[in-house]
């Protein structure tokens, strides 16, 4: 997977891709971000590449000329990729997206700044426009780390165990293993936990050291939809559930409106 990042703060990117997944990615050459500063397609001496809004309004606009010389420079190479503009503006990023984006084996990545970029940047340059979350940041660097590192984490070997990354929260998997009923998809994560057994009197729940495996799956799939439901409600809403998993969730349902026990 090769990364194609559109940036003015170039420098940004060099303590993300020097540590963890992204650095052990492109180590092993499973990725390559390549960092290309706006700055360098500008066509004056101050590479000046944002101008005020017409209709006035506050803030600086990302000029479209720096913009498309960039992306087309990278066309000229030959190479068919998606053009992602990382806005306010674009569809929510999630699992899925991420999943879609992983199947093409180069993105461009157009990282705003100030108050956007000129609207035909994204009308007649970018093929899709994204957004991390209804909030707002003052650039798109850090909404291109993020969409690299969920991107890279589905780039096969990039994580060496492939389990983690279909065990995810939001994570979908592809089509059910083992023949029977397919987990939750698309829902939140189950609980974890680790050594010591016991800490400051909390114990880890006694099934997960119970070793039976089966029980352990009955568990973990009890608490995927328990926490699924109470925090995030709308994923259940898309989520493939099973009849077993809309009997369980019924149940958790109805424990949960059931009046607490009296105090003795």
């Amino acid at each position: 997977m090769i990364f194609d990042v559109v940036t003015i703060f170039p420098d940004f990117f060099s303590s993300i891709v020097a540590h963890g997944l992204l650095k052990r990615a492109c180590a092993a050459r499973q990725a390559e971000i390549r960092l290309h500063d706006l700055r360098d397609y500008t066509d004056d001496r101050h590479r000046t590449v944002d101008d005020r809004p017409f209709g006035g309004g506050p803030g600086m606009v990302f000029k479209p000329e720096p913009v498309f010389r960039a992306v087309e420079s990278l066309r000229a190479e030959g190479a068919d990729f998606p053009v992602v503009l990382l806005s306010p503006q674009g569809r929510l990023f999630t699992q899925s997206v991420a999943r879609e984006l992983a199947r093409h084996p180069r993105l461009a990545l157009i990282c705003g700044r100030y108050e956007g970029v000129d609207e035909r940047v994204a009308e007649h340059l970018a093929t899709d426009e994204i957004s991390i979350g209804d909030f707002v940041l003052s650039g798109g660097e850090l909404a291109a780390a993020v969409v690299m590192e969920a991107v890279t984490r589905l780039i096969p070997g990039a994580l060496g165990n492939e389990a983690s990354s279909e065990q995810d929260s939001f994570a979908v998997p592809e089509s059910p293993e083992g023949g029977g009923p397919p987990a939750p998809a698309g829902l939140l994560d189950f609980p974890q936990y680790t050594r010591p057994a016991e800490f400051r009197g909390w114990k880890v729940p006694e099934v997960l050291l119970s070793g039976n495996h089966e029980e352990i799956r009955q568990w973990r799939r009890r608490r995927v939809l328990e926490k699924t439901w109470r925090q995030r409600p709308k994923l259940l809403q898309t989520a493939p559930l099973d009849p077993q998993d809309q009997a369980m969730l019924d149940q958790i349902k109805r424990a949960a409106l059931e009046p607490a026990a009296p105090m003795k």
